[in-house]
């Protein structure tokens, strides 16, 4: 099952990954692409420009083309376009343009599993952080993947609580579908 965790920056997706890895050994975990970009030498803007997330997003997509079966991604081409949409120069992104490429990625998926922000917020962050991009992109996400603003067709599962409740949601979610 190819399963991608997605949520604005901040939000708990790596830490749900590295435990839902230890409850599903079988499955191959992939770094979000960010890292795997910085890895290879990519240079990021501070703060990342709308061509560093359209590079994210096309290494995302690149990323469902080569996967095995049973693998665990740490984002998804959604996310990027979260970030474009909520982004200061987001005129500068053409959505339309992306979209077929997005749709035919993401329905390679079988579940994106959507850590959204929780009030309070269970994440420490420090005060130098973007709390509006931040929450910016959890709305957009939200949009995207609850509201179907864009009409993905992938199972969205949001998860919430602290770790050991949003692995137990994954977890039953992936038994009652009987993919697991």
């Amino acid at each position: 099952m190819r399963i991608a965790v997605t949520g604005t920056h901040r939000a708990g997706k790596s830490t749900l990954i590295d435990e839902l890895s230890e409850h599903l050994p079988t499955y191959v975990a992939v770094d979000e692409p960010y890292l795997l970009l910085e890895d290879e030498g990519h240079e990021f803007a501070q703060p990342p420009s709308v061509e560093d997330f359209e590079a994210q997003l096309s290494r995302s997509i690149a990323n469902l083309d080569d996967a095995p079966r049973d693998v665990l991604f740490d984002r998804c081409p959604v996310d990027f376009i979260g970030y474009l949409l909520a982004h200061e120069d987001s005129d500068a992104f053409d959505v339309d343009a992306w979209l077929p490429r997005v749709r035919e990625a993401v329905q390679k998926l079988d579940l994106i599993v959507l850590v959204g922000i929780e009030r309070p917020d269970r994440i420490a962050r420090s005060a130098s952080e973007d709390e509006e991009l931040r929450g910016a992109v959890d709305e957009k996400l939200k949009e995207l993947l609850l509201d179907e603003a864009y009409a993905f067709g992938v199972d969205v599962l949001e998860v919430e609580g602290p770790l050991s409740a949003r692995v137990k949601q994954v977890l039953a979610h992936l038994s009652s579908s009987g993919r697991d």
